[in-house]
Parts: C-alpha cells; sequence; structure tokens
C-alpha cells in the first residue's frame, strides 16, 4: 500500500512554490498526494494547473490581519469551520504526514493535524516567521527553515536549517536556447530586471530613465508586470515581457546580473545559479518589512548589493548597477562559499523518515 502526503500552502505564489518543487519528487516514489487550499486563493489556479490529477481539496480560512478590521471578529469563526473541513478531509484521506508552506489557508490544516495526531512539518522560507506559521508553530513536528538565523527565534529541538529548496528544472536552462530566444549575443553581458508578479512601477521608472546608460554597459531581459510593457521603448539589447514562464530558466542561464525584489525563493534561486544581484526590497509600507530582513541577510552573507525602495532615483538606481557589476567577482566568489542548501532528495529522505 503507498504512503500519503497531504501538501498544504498558500496565499501568494511563494506559499506554493516548494510545494510544487516536492510534489513530482513524492510522485515519483509512488505517494498518494493531496492538497489542501482555499476556494479562491492563488494555489489553486497554480496546483490545479500544474497537477490536475491531484485531488484538490477546499477549506474555509481567516485572513489574521494585524490591523483593525471588523473582519477581525468573523475570521476566527471561519478558521474554526476550516478546521473541521480540514479534520474531515485529514480522516478521509489518511495522510502519513502533512507538509505545510504557510500562508492564512495552512493554519486550519495543522491544528486539525494535530487532533488527528498526524505529523506536520512546517516550511518557512523569510528571516523571521510569518503570522501564519508563528500561529502553527506549536503544532509542528518538525520546522525547516531556509535562512540560518530564523532557527535562533524557533524551537531549537524542532527546527533545522534546510535552506531553499530550489525547482530542479531551474538547473536545466540552456544559454545558447535563451540567446535564441532573444537574439543576443555574448560581447556584452547581460541584466535581468524582475519586480515580482505585478512588476514595481519604481523600478521600471528607473531603468527606463537610465536606458541610454545600460545599454552601453549591458543587453537587457526587463520582466516589468502585467500591463507594464511598453512597446515604444523597445530596441536593440532591450526586450520587454509581462512574465516569463516555461522558458525562464534558459533566461536565468544566459544572465550575468540580476535586479529583483527580495521575495525569499526567488533570491535563493539566484544563489543556486550563482547570479550576483542588486536587491530592492518591498518598502514596510507595502509588506511586513520581511524582504528587507532577506535582504540584509544576503548583504550581510556578501551574495548580494541593497537598496531601499525609499532611496531609489535614476542616479542611486544606476551608482548601484555599477557597483554591481564592479563587485562581480566579489559576490560569485561568496556565493560559490555558501552553505549547501537540502536538495529535493535530502528534503524527501527527511519527511519520509517523519511519516507516521
Amino acid at each position: 500500500m503507498s504512503k500519503r502526503i497531504l501538501f498544504t500552502g498558500g496565499g501568494s505564489a511563494g506559499h506554493v512554490t516548494v510545494n510544487t518543487a516536492l510534489i513530482p519528487h513524492f510522485e515519483k516514489e509512488g505517494w498518494a498526494i493531496t492538497y489542501i487550499g482555499s476556494k479562491d486563493g492563488i494555489e489553486k489556479e497554480i496546483i490545479t494547473d500544474q497537477f490536475p490529477h491531484i485531488p484538490y481539496k477546499e477549506i474555509s480560512s481567516g485572513k489574521l490581519r494585524r490591523y483593525f478590521s471588523w473582519k477581525n471578529f468573523s475570521d476566527p469563526f471561519r478558521v474554526m469551520k476550516g478546521v473541521l473541513e480540514a479534520l474531515s478531509i485529514i480522516r478521509k484521506t489518511k495522510p502519513d504526514i502533512i507538509f505545510s508552506k504557510g500562508g492564512f489557508v495552512s493554519v486550519p490544516v495543522v491544528m486539525a493535524a494535530k487532533i488527528a495526531k498526524v505529523p506536520v512539518a512546517i516550511h518557512e522560507s523569510d528571516v523571521t516567521p510569518g503570522l501564519a506559521n508563528k500561529l502553527a508553530v506549536p503544532f509542528a513536528t518538525k520546522i525547516f527553515t531556509t535562512f540560518p538565523e530564523t532557527v535562533n527565534v524557533l524551537p531549537a529541538e524542532k527546527s533545522i536549517c534546510a535552506g531553499a529548496i530550489i525547482r530542479e528544472e531551474l538547473f536545466t536552462g540552456d544559454e545558447k536556447e535563451g540567446r535564441r530566444l532573444t537574439g543576443y549575443h555574448n560581447l556584452k553581458p547581460v541584466l535581468m530586471i524582475m519586480g515580482g508578479s505585478l512588476g514595481a512601477r519604481k523600478i521600471n521608472e528607473a531603468v527606463r530613465s537610465n536606458l541610454g546608460d545600460l545599454l552601453n554597459h549591458f543587453q537587457i531581459v526587463h520582466i516589468c508586470g502585467k500591463g507594464n510593457v511598453e512597446p515604444h521603448m523597445e530596441q536593440p539589447g532591450y526586450k520587454q515581457y509581462e512574465f516569463i514562464k516555461g522558458d525562464l530558466p534558459h533566461y536565468l542561464a544566459m544572465t550575468d546580473f540580476v535586479i529583483s525584489r527580495a521575495g525569499s525563493n526567488s533570491i535563493f534561486e539566484f544563489l543556486a545559479l550563482k547570479k550576483p544581484m542588486l536587491l530592492i526590497p518591498l518598502s514596510r509600507e507595502a509588506s511586513r518589512g520581511d524582504q528587507i530582513l532577506n535582504a540584509n541577510s544576503f548583504v550581510k552573507h556578501g551574495y548580494a548589493l541593497k537598496l531601499e525602495e525609499e532611496e531609489v532615483t535614476a542616479e542611486t538606481f544606476l551608482q548601484h548597477v555599477k557597483e554591481l557589476e564592479s563587485k562581480r567577482d566579489e559576490y560569485v566568489s561568496a556565493m560559490e562559499n555558501a552553505d549547501k542548501a537540502y536538495t529535493i532528495q535530502d528534503m524527501y529522505e527527511e519527511l519520509s523518515t517523519m511519516s507516521k
């Protein structure tokens, strides 16, 4: 009889990425897989699109806001409803282990797992745990962290730094295919700019206001977000995309430098590929500050250069890009000496030993 695993996590793409990296390996090993997500979260679209054959179970979940909202009074009841729904799914599917990537939908699942006495593994991507994972920690059997410093703020007896779990297809990129797709040559380095799934207005403006100077030094791949392509700016050496999906490994293979937000999954992918990076984290006004802490950690370890969003101007942006270029060898050397993260096989073996 095959073993069974239940995955959960959602609310943002970052709360699904590790799951989508692990699921194919568990499938290959013959495990039966179920996914619990919300009714209308991004996780539903991602999982049902990539794994249409995997049962996707919907539950209720609350948002657990850090600010005042009348919904804060009703959402605890939605969470309790979600616990009962998750408990029913767990009892029907009888998983040997539950793997949670976080996000609000995971909280009822982890609570229900404790009631059902099913071991739970949590993976935390950021330097400091998000609110959902903070609530889930007491119910977890084991907690895997991405950043080494995160272990210091979690129960030591059940926490381990695993590093980032990187999608295996990321290492399959072909530099020649990337150049074919763009028409770029190898006489000038390639600079990739990505501002997240929706793009980043301030970053896009800084790139375009410096385009002449940048094109003197680089060929540019600009992933500028939905609705942010400006066709009139297209010119030799400057290509714009709303987003790049399946071919991204080929584009990354030919890339020499990256300018990016500081979401954990993305920056650890650049680290694994040894791409020197300029990080422009989301400001505290637009987030809980996790990207700033992520960027600070990478700066401390010598993997990246940081520019605060509030400090982005045409001038500061260009200065930092030039500094990134001048220190390329330092960043690559530091990344080559970085601690090795768990492979997907390592994580599979860890989780297998936890199954009841």
